[in-house]
């Protein structure tokens, strides 16, 4: 699926924006690998991501940590893949018996759906879609948010040098490191929320987003709790079974992986890129999946 502002050559930089603070990676441009990778954390209060505004809360800070990240990495490069916490984003995936065959006819009939579900003005939102049509089905996956939180950002990235050429979710970007042909899920956890999304032949299946309702601390309990009726759902709507499920950001894998194969019999492992020590510039330890989102937008 497309990020919500798109170029047609996918960027060698990428740099994704949590709410700990910014990770910046350099892909190689002769093979598909990760180059280099660095990160830098801000002070509370630097930023509160979400549908509303202001995301940015100090901006003098945002961009020390922004451009002291893409420097770091970016060589002479300025175009960046920029990727945002799934709470600032909404994914949604949206049923159709029939839509236009030309795409400016098709937009206004997926904005049209999305104003049910949404608390912003979509007719005033950026919007991003696929259009899947298969065996008489017509299926969009849309990624969606108010205009104003997207330039909030860009003009952050314009600010200190740079490009965003693609901008799209963390949830969105790290399935890029999924091989999507057997039925698989991904669970992502983030202090703000969860994300939960599921893939089958290559297309995106389900997507759920739900709220943090534990302060950003869940249990394995807590966790299992919130996926199950989405594995269920998944299995029943499209008779497969999920086989993998992929865990990545706070979830307590040790504790949920085995409370998980237990419950489904999936196999369930780590959402994380391999990395190696001397690609890290950060001088600070970097859990790998943290990087997922990166890795995932760059070489997925």
């Amino acid at each position: 699926m497309a990020g919500l502002n798109q170029k047609t050559v996918r960027p060698r930089l990428a740099c994704e924006i949590t709410s700990e603070g910014v990770i910046a990676a350099r892909a190689s441009d002769k093979a598909p690998r990760l180059e280099v990778f660095t990160s830098r954390r801000w002070k509370e209060g630097t930023i509160a991501p979400g549908l509303s505004l202001p995301n940015i809360l100090n901006a003098q800070a945002f961009r020390t940590a922004l451009s002291g990240a893409l420097g770091a990495v970016a060589g002479k490069s300025k175009d960046v893949i920029v990727i945002l916490p799934d709470v600032a984003i909404r994914m949604i995936l949206l049923d159709f018996e029939s839509l236009p065959a030309k795409r400016e006819e098709i937009e206004p009939v997926i904005r049209f759906r999305l104003k049910k579900s949404l608390p912003f003005d979509v007719d005033q939102a950026v919007l991003s879609y696929d259009v899947i049509r298969a065996n008489g089905t017509v299926r969009v996956a849309a990624a969606v948010a108010p205009r104003e939180i997207i330039e909030e950002y860009e003009k952050a990235f314009h600010d200190v040098g740079y490009e965003p050429g693609v901008v799209l979710p963390s949830s969105l970007a790290a399935l890029g490191l999924v091989d999507g042909e057997r039925p698989t899920l991904v669970l992502k956890v983030d202090p703000m929320n969860i994300t939960i999304t599921a893939v089958e032949h290559h297309e995106l299946r389900l997507v759920r987003t739900l709220d943090n309702p534990h302060g950003g601390i869940f249990s394995a309990a807590d966790l299992s709790e919130a996926v199950l009726p989405s594995i269920v759902f998944f299995e029943d709507t499209f008779a497969a079974h999920i086989e993998k499920i992929y865990v990545g950001g706070t979830a307590p894998l040790e504790e949920l992986g085995p409370l998980l194969h237990q419950q489904t019999g999936a196999q369930v492992q780590e959402l994380a890129p391999e990395l190696a020590a001397e690609q890290n510039l950060s001088g600070e330890q970097v859990s790998p999946t943290t990087m997922a989102g990166i890795v995932g937008a760059l070489l997925g």
